[in-house]
């Protein structure tokens, strides 16, 4: 009997063992580090959506935000500037790539004192991206003439049904493109009893050039550097699938997709969905540089002060 025992227990002993979870070690056989840097899951589950019901949310606000990638907590979006990286890629890398996959883009308005997106409208037809990524910016190009393809970053081949990528214009191009304009929808749900908020579009901005937008209206030139909006869960999953570079912290993992879902950025106030359809920079109303930091102020207290005031203590 004591024998059978000692069997059942050797044989349990060694199923324990064989069943243990493999570790997987840091370093590998040559000593490197074990870091994943190009891209994350593709699964889908790494997305993760909030359902809010139309009959709970009881208010909601549009506000206009430019993200300038030279303040500090915004370099992660930045960097690197190569555009042939083997670990990571800048936020507009990202954007090109997801281009290429078939991502739709939408035009702005034709109207130039409208910065709002319009996504009910059909995307843009592939053949017009290419003049929207120049980045020539003598007027050469006003001619619709898609022949010097040296200034476009990305060239699409109609009969092939692919595209071109032309890393030595990403170079020079990336180098000043370092904003961009988001639509972000703040909103109260009753369910939750708190305040949330989504980024509804993101527009890359094109890069500043002082010349091409001198004399131009404040309102003007933002309008005028806008490339084109693309609707933000249309872009999601492609940020799911790549690692923001890291800061400081080479083994912290953080996708595009959380670095925005967590609000790691930092950005400004330009606007807000008023009856009159105005932007703060609008120096035909008036707007003094004073007047626009005010007007700031005022609208982030007012969006802090609502769900304060909701509450009785």
């Amino acid at each position: 009997m004591r024998k059978v025992c000692f069997i059942v227990c050797l044989l349990l002993g060694v199923t324990m063992l064989s069943a243990q979870h493999y570790v997987n070690p840091f370093f590998d056989e040559k000593g490197s580090a074990r870091i994943s840097t190009a891209e994350y899951s593709t699964s889908k589950d790494t997305i993760i959506k909030t359902f809010h019901r139309n009959e709970d949310v009881i208010w909601s606000r549009y506000i206009y935000r430019i993200i300038d990638m030279r303040q500090k907590q915004n370099y992660q979006l930045y960097f690197p500037v190569a555009p042939d990286d083997p670990d990571y890629r800048s936020l507009f890398r990202v954007i090109l790539d997801a281009i290429e996959k078939g991502l739709p883009l939408y035009v702005k308005s034709s109207d130039p004192g409208d910065i709002k997106p319009y996504f009910d409208n059909d995307p843009m037809p592939n053949e017009m991206i290419p003049p929207i990524l120049n980045t020539d910016r003598d007027g050469s190009l006003s001619d619709g003439n898609i022949a010097t393809c040296e200034y476009m970053l990305l060239n699409y081949d109609s009969t092939t049904n692919a595209w071109r990528f032309n890393n030595f214009t990403y170079a020079g191009f990336i180098r000043n493109q370092y904003k961009y304009l988001i639509q972000e929808i703040v909103f109260f749900d009753r369910h939750t009893s708190r305040l949330h908020s989504k980024i509804m579009g993101i527009a890359p901005m094109q890069a500043d050039n002082t010349t091409y937008f001198e004399g131009m209206n404040v309102i003007d030139a933002l309008y005028g550097q806008i490339l084109f909006w693309i609707a933000f869960d249309d872009l999601r999953p492609y940020l799911a699938q790549q690692f923001v570079i890291p800061s400081q912290n080479e083994t912290k993992r953080v996708t595009f997709d959380e670095f925005f879902q967590k609000r790691l950025y930092t950005s400004y106030l330009v606007g807000e969905g008023n009856m009159y359809n105005r932007m703060l920079p609008d120096a035909k109303y008036g707007y003094t540089p004073a007047d626009i930091k005010r007007e700031q102020a005022r609208i982030e207290k007012e969006l802090l002060d609502f769900e304060q005031d909701l509450w009785e203590y």
